[in-house]
């Protein structure tokens, strides 16, 4: 899920900074230390950091030559959430299961979660096959799933192990949907 919202953090402004124009250091120093990065208390990612201010004066910590400003800003984060229903594209192919990327991670579809089908591997297309009904899981398909499992990685957020599911109606490859939902159509057309 994706969150707009405006958070108000500390920046450590080095000694060597502090003779550079401070509206430049704030702004430089605010998105090299949190954009990109996972935070540490509500474990979202974030994306994007706009509208960057400092607020009040700097604190000097005794023993330490830098300035420790606080700064307001706007920022875009990612946050997975339980049974979020997702849509991602496939971005790799392995023999236990496919890795989905969305947004800015990457969650693992087991091989036991991508359909109601016995799957094989077909290693030689970078493909997961399910052998009753012949449908196929490939890299570049786009899916739609559900989180079933979050451990978001701190120190290194692609590291995270995030477990998808597409075993529930409404869940899949979306052109099995499509088929699905133009078999539903035709049969109620015929019912009727």
């Amino acid at each position: 899920m994706y969150i707009l919202n405006e958070v108000e953090k500390v920046i450590r402004i080095p000694p060597s900074e502090l003779g550079d124009d401070p509206d430049k250091v704030v702004d430089n120093l605010t998105w090299e230390t949190y954009e990109g990065r996972l935070a540490e208390g509500d474990k979202s990612f974030t994306l994007l950091i706009k509208n960057v201010r400092a607020v009040g004066p700097g604190r000097i910590v005794h023993g330490d030559g830098a300035v420790y400003q606080s700064v307001k800003f706007e920022q875009v984060v990612f946050k997975p959430r339980d049974n979020e229903v997702i849509e991602g594209v496939v971005v790799e192919i392995l023999k236990f299961g496919a890795f989905v990327r969305f947004g800015p991670l990457d969650g693992l579809l087991h091989v036991s979660q991508i359909m109601d089908d016995r799957v094989d591997i077909d290693e030689a297309n970078q493909r997961l096959v399910g052998k009753e009904t012949g449908r196929f899981l490939a890299v570049g398909d786009i899916v739609r799933a559900r989180v079933v499992s979050i451990d978001l990685n701190e120190k290194n957020p692609q590291d995270s192990k995030i477990g998808l599911t597409m075993r529930q109606p409404g869940l899949g490859k979306l052109e099995w949907l499509a088929e699905d939902s133009k078999k539903h159509a035709d049969k109620a057309e015929g019912d009727a």
